[in-house]
């Protein structure tokens, strides 16, 4: 077998990804229906409506971090899975019953994204750091971008099937669809040998929450990463927003040209899924590169005069934020201590989705007030500003040196001046 897929190797593993799979391709199909309500049905296309239902599904994953990490490195990874991926289930489901019915109103959708938040803050640590209860150490990043590309794979078929089915039966099935498709990864942590799992330690203690935070707080090369993840999620990675908004009001298009854009963006995603999963360290230079990437395609995406430049740049858009994440995901958990990955990845999680509550509603509104093109720049800024930041911060603090080499092969040089040691975020 290929090193891209050695992780398939492990039977659970090979079992969670197939379940995986179905479950992601329902998630996008979900998503897409849910903003297709929320900006056609239910609102005359309000930007401000649709990114409060985003802030509103990310605000648990902000305040219970903490809470939910140290839950996550206390409790069963599996059993704690069956528990949120059931209840992220059945809010598909009364979404889904509401629309059909035709009771479905605004506030519904709200308390329906609180719920969705609320269980996706407890599912988000314990199915990032349950990875490395199914594969080896050293498989550990192949583990981590298999499972941003079944992510990726979801999102490349879950768009264009949602605006088939929202175009032919409309929303409400489309939603009823994914919930049904909870019961794959619901089967498949059922069908594992639980002997084969290889638990991290468990922790206890009331102040189990905090030590998390402390944690991080004396390492700065982690407070690196998160810094840099923190900008890309917050101001950077509002899709779900913005191509809503690109495809609806500057080109004009239906249910099904968005679903297709989203597709589009993920065959960049997939791709750099693939990719990062042959990478056998994560490195920090290929997060930086990848990031300087994200900012020029998303300025292009801005910038785009046609919808078939636009899903270009989505495409390159997503290949460079894809290897961003899993870059920043495998750095972290392989340099946090196996029983410290629950709250560390809570944090990461709650850092990276959890900045949505802040940005979704704001980018609404840039996009009401300064038109859609803008919600997309905003984050190209963003993004810019803070890499040069950390470039100065690198050079002034960590006694590294970042540069630009033209010749021959272009690419980015990140190496320690040869005066003392380095630390570990230099690498």
């Amino acid at each position: 077998m290929s090193p891209t897929f050695a992780s398939l190797h492990v039977r659970n593993y090979r079992i969670w990804a197939a379940g995986a799979i179905v479950s992601n391709v329902g998630t996008w199909m979900g998503r897409v229906a849910q903003d297709w309500v929320v900006l056609t049905e239910l609102t005359d296309h309000s930007a401000t409506a649709l990114g409060i239902v985003t802030g509103l599904q990310f605000l648990p994953m902000l305040l219970l971090a903490p809470w939910t990490g140290a839950i996550a490195d206390r409790v069963p990874k599996r059993r704690l899975l069956l528990a949120t991926q059931a209840t992220l289930g059945l809010a598909a489901l009364i979404g889904g019953l509401l629309v059909v019915t035709g009771a479905a109103e605004l506030w519904h959708f709200y308390g329906i994204a609180l719920l969705t938040g609320v269980a996706t803050a407890l599912d988000n640590p314990a199915r990032q750091t349950f990875v490395g209860e199914m594969v080896p150490a050293d498989r550990l990043p192949n583990a981590v971008a298999l499972n941003s590309a079944s992510f990726n794979l979801g999102r490349l078929v879950g768009p264009g099937v949602a605006g088939v089915i929202i175009g032919v039966a409309g929303s409400g099935p489309a939603l009823l669809l994914n919930a049904v498709t909870f019961v794959a990864v619901m089967g498949s942590l059922l069908a594992m040998r639980a002997a084969e799992l290889t638990p991290a330690p468990r922790t206890a203690g009331r102040g189990s929450a905090r030590e998390g935070l402390s944690y991080v707080r004396h390492r700065p090369d982690l407070q690196l990463v998160l810094v840099l993840i923190f900008v890309l999620g917050t101001f950077g990675m509002n899709f779900q927003l913005t191509i809503a908004l690109m495809a609806t009001q500057v080109y004009g298009r239906g249910a099904e040209e968005y679903g297709l854009l989203g597709s589009v963006m993920a065959v960049g995603s997939l791709s750099a899924a693939l990719l990062a999963a042959r990478r056998n360290e994560p490195r920090l230079r290929v997060l930086l590169v990848a990031l300087v990437g994200f900012v020029l395609a998303a300025t292009a995406a801005a910038l785009a005069p046609t919808y078939l430049v636009f899903a270009v740049a989505l495409a390159a858009c997503g290949l460079t934020a894809l290897t961003a994440m899993t870059t920043a995901n495998a750095m972290v958990q392989m340099r946090t201590a196996p029983e410290m990955r629950g709250r560390v990845m809570a944090l990461y999680m709650a850092i990276f989705l959890g900045g949505t509550p802040v940005g979704a509603p704001v980018i609404g509104w840039i996009g009401d007030v300064l038109g859609p093109r803008w919600t997309i720049g905003v984050g190209a800024l963003a993004v810019g500003i803070t890499l040069v930041v950390v470039s100065i911060w690198l050079a002034r603090h960590e006694n590294v040196q970042v540069s630009y080499e033209s010749q021959r092969r272009p690419r980015v040089r990140i190496a320690a001046v040869p005066t003392h040691d380095v630390p570990q975020a230099a690498r």
